[in-house]
């Protein structure tokens, strides 16, 4: 079973993720944020993972924290639950289209942290959920941070969409399809998917 449980406490956040990258694809996501646990369930059901997400943080100072936080422990969870890389595909990518929104993500599980976005639609305006402003920059803020602890190389290029919501799903979609095509075992055991025999 290729899964992982991580906690972060801090003076700003306490979060603890439960992730089971061959999982059913579903997800229970309580952060504060509507919008961030509605990213984070669409990044589940589509990666296939089985993901549990409590986080509690200093919402009242802003968003800032708790986004960041989160992503974080997600990709501390997923290097600890990918065991170094061994027998997977390694690379992996999508497209998926979500009405006016058309999104393309590719990732290399690669040991190589590295988010390029490109968004051929800016400026977005923040889009409010239950009191809560949350924007574009915060969703990849939280890829960022993602990205970083899980050791990824992930490009996103957003080639439509005017709604930032639409938007946002696109990504989150492909960015799942993309995670659960390069995590797919390749019937090779254990080999590491590189030639220097590491990643």
């Amino acid at each position: 079973m290729r899964q992982a449980n991580v906690t972060r406490r801090t003076t700003e956040t306490q979060i603890t993720i439960r992730l089971a990258v061959d999982g059913q694809g579903k997800a229970a996501v309580t952060t504060g944020l509507p919008f961030l646990d509605h990213m984070l369930v669409l990044l589940a059901t589509h990666a296939g993972w089985t993901l549990s997400v409590k986080a509690q943080g200093d919402l009242a100072v802003d968003v800032h924290h708790t986004n960041e936080d989160v992503g974080l422990v997600l990709g501390q969870a997923l290097l600890q639950a990918l065991d170094g890389g061994r027998g997977i595909r390694r690379f992996g990518w999508a497209y998926v289209p979500m009405e006016d929104a058309l999104a393309r993500v590719v990732v290399d599980i690669c040991g190589r942290p590295k988010l390029l976005v490109r968004d051929q639609r800016k400026p977005r305006r923040a889009l409010t959920s239950s009191g809560t402003s949350y924007q574009w920059r915060d969703l990849e803020h939280c890829l960022e941070s993602l990205v970083r602890t899980a050791k990824l190389t992930v490009h996103v290029d957003l080639f439509a969409g005017d709604d930032l919501h639409h938007a946002a799903e696109a990504v989150m979609k492909a960015l799942g399809r993309a995670l659960r095509q390069a995590a797919e075992r390749e019937g090779r055991g254990r080999r590491i998917p590189s030639s220097k025999g590491t990643l």
